[in-house]
């Protein structure tokens, strides 16, 4: 338990510059800024991707629902 609070505090602080260097809470510091960073960046990408792929899909979808919409109109006319 002890261990668990001690990684909370340091996740809060982001001045990892008041501890010793190459002291064991200076590399905790430093590691729990690396994977915040990674993960924001990682969700991020996941965003971006997101939005790109909902962009690009939704006008070829909707190109694809005219092309439909044609094809029967056709339909209709040769069949009537």
């Amino acid at each position: 338990m002890l261990m668990n609070t001690n990684h909370q505090i340091l996740a809060e602080n982001n001045d990892c510059k008041k501890f010793r260097k190459f002291s064991v809470e200076y590399f905790k510091c430093k590691g729990n800024l690396i994977k915040d960073k990674t993960i924001s960046a990682g969700q991020n990408i996941i965003e971006d991707t997101k939005d790109y792929q909902n962009k690009e899909w939704s006008e070829e979808k909707q190109k694809m629902d005219n092309t439909k919409n044609k094809i029967k109109k056709a339909k209709d006319k040769v069949l009537n």
